[in-house]
């Protein structure tokens, strides 16, 4: 099914003529509704497959982008031109009124006619969720309500089986390719999602691992940049969006709430706390540039049919930083966050092309502040020496930008980084700074991420390393298996010596072949395998395998095992 939903200030139509023969019976004039929900409907063959599924879906999708845009009003309107792969009329009508007749309890519904030629009047409001398309594939439902009866099917076939593959794939994650980073994801017990809490991530201990490694790098060289981390509200008044612009330019993608019949926002941008702690205080020339940073908790109000795993999420954590500034050191800082922009990307082995984004239709502020801006960026890139293309018009609604877009290993590319100069927001919140001539000043403000967002990061991430992560980044880094049940006491020493080391390791001692073994620990992508036999025991060594090799190297002494992985830690190979 495909459906084109439009909130619109009106719309007015009538039907001229019959279209088909099973046409609707349809007798009256022109029927008009104010401000509704226009549905514009395409029902296919493939919806045949489960009607009652179908209506379902449609529903919800409805109901969803309706509380979004607020309207208690909404027009169905058959529209055969959405598709070439129509159903018969008899289902298309079928599911019509049956939506009808379900959205009657929640809203006012009327009908476009069915199978008659219409004409028709409308005029879309102008705001961002005003005009949305969706695709609706029931085949995909259909074929997961299948393949889940199998899956139970089948489990209970191999409930008395002793030993399991751990990497359990679910129906659904089955029919995603194999690098996708939900496939990957479930297989290596990173993160999961669930409906409770749509378009967000939860983290698993592993997973959580990733995160906290990624973050760890990054307040390091943050720290040794000169910059101070800070950590602000989630949720604050609505006065201050107002101040931020966020209000007027963004208010459709904020949850809001109510505290004490007051308005509420939680943040979906982290700029607005960092002003205010930049504002606690007086601030001297002399502290310019102040560098703040910040692992920001941000929530937005994505709609459900974009959501797609850890690339579009409804809450997620950006790497933020603010830099305030003077004029005359706005390029310096653009270039020194260039070089850090480039110093992360080259450890995770990206490569990147860069674009300068300009004013937009619809922004805050000058336009010869915003002229100033865009050139005070170009000059950065050329005394860099980057190439960059100009992306006109897509610049944020307070300040042009530099975005970095990274090409990962699938030859795909992605915008991340993004460096952005404001002259408006730091005049919106009157922040000033006590200037060489002892005279307030208006600061100004560099935007900058790196990673982009956590969450958005490690999908990439996963997806670029095939969940194959460097030794640095791996939640399990060894893992020591135990050749027979006499080698447990020996395995779990050198599981011991190994953790007091700071490795993250862990054991296989189960009563299971050691090919078996190997196997499970190269599906979990673990980097080093250490088999603990007899002969180790003897000789006191140990017996390695690296990941993606069948090669075994005999033999080898614990102290040069953790000389080795350590160096390849600390130069996150």
């Amino acid at each position: 099914m495909k459906i084109l939903l439009i909130h619109s200030d009106f719309i007015e139509f009538e039907a001229r003529q019959k279209a088909i023969k099973a046409a609707e019976e349809w007798n009256e004039q022109k029927k008009r509704m104010e401000e509704c929900l226009v549905v514009f409907t395409a029902v296919e063959k493939r919806d045949e497959a489960d009607l009652k599924k179908a209506t379902e879906m449609l529903v919800k999708e409805i109901k969803d982008v309706a509380e979004k845009v607020k309207t208690k009003n909404i027009v169905l309107y058959p529209y055969a031109h959405l598709s070439s792969s129509l159903s018969s009329p008899r289902s298309a009508q079928d599911v019509l009124e049956e939506a009808e007749k379900i959205l009657k309890k929640d809203f006012t519904v009327i009908h476009a006619p069915f199978g008659w030629y219409k004409a028709f009047n409308l005029k879309a409001k102008g705001h961002p969720l005003a005009e949305l398309s969706r695709e609706i594939d029931i085949t995909k439902a259909v074929e997961a309500k299948e393949q889940e009866r199998k899956r139970v099917k089948g489990e209970r076939k191999l409930s008395d089986t002793k030993y399991r593959d751990t990497a359990t794939v679910s129906p659904l994650a089955k029919e995603l390719s194999e690098n996708d980073h939900r496939r990957l994801g479930q297989i290596l017990d990173l993160y999961s999602f669930q409906e409770y809490a749509s378009g967000m991530v939860f983290f698993h201990p592993k997973g959580l691992v990733i995160r906290n490694q990624l973050i760890d790098f990054w307040r390091d060289v943050h720290r040794k940049e000169g910059y101070k981390e800070i950590n602000t509200p989630i949720i604050m008044n609505k006065s201050v969006w107002e101040m931020s612009g966020h209000w007027e330019h963004y208010r459709d993608f904020m949850f809001l709430t109510k505290i004490e019949d007051n308005d509420f926002g939680i943040k979906p941008m982290n700029c607005a706390g960092a002003i205010l702690v930049f504002k606690s205080g007086t601030r001297s020339y002399k502290e310019l540039p102040l560098k703040l940073c910040e692992m920001g908790q941000v929530h937005r109000n994505e709609l459900s049919g974009v959501l797609s795993g850890l690339f579009r999420v409804r809450y997620f954590t950006q790497d933020d930083a603010h830099i305030f500034v003077t004029e005359d050191q706005i390029e310096d800082e653009v270039q020194k966050v260039v070089k850090m922009v480039d110093h992360f990307y080259k450890i995770f082995g990206f490569k990147y092309h860069v674009e300068l984004s300009t004013r937009p239709d619809k922004f805050m502020g000058s336009a010869e502040l915003w002229d100033k801006g865009e050139k005070y960026l170009a000059e950065a890139l050329k005394k860099k020496g980057i190439k960059y293309k100009v992306n006109k018009g897509d610049g944020a609604f307070y300040g042009p930008k530099i975005d970095f877009h990274l090409e990962d290993s699938l030859g795909r590319s992605w915008q991340c980084a993004t460096i952005q100069v404001d002259f408006q927001m730091p005049k919106r919140f009157s922040a000033t700074y006590m200037g060489e001539d002892n005279k307030p000043h208006t600061p100004v403000i560099i935007h900058r991420v790196i990673y982009g967002a956590i969450e958005r990061f490690i999908g990439i991430l996963v997806e670029h390393y095939k969940g194959a992560f460097p030794v640095w980044l791996s939640p399990i880094q060894v893992r020591i298996l135990s050749f027979t049940d006499k080698n447990e006491k020996k395995s779990k020493e050198i599981l011991e010596e190994l953790s007091e080391a700071g490795i993250r390791a862990d054991s296989d001692l189960r009563s299971a072949t050691v090919e078996y073994k190997v196997r499970d620990a190269e599906v979990q992508k673990i980097n080093y395998i250490i088999v603990i036999g007899d002969k180790e025991e003897k000789s006191n060594t140990i017996a390695v395998r690296k990941r993606g090799t069948s090669k075994v190297e005999y033999g080898v002494k614990m102290s040069d095992f953790l000389k080795q992985i350590k160096k390849e830690i600390e130069e996150k190979k």
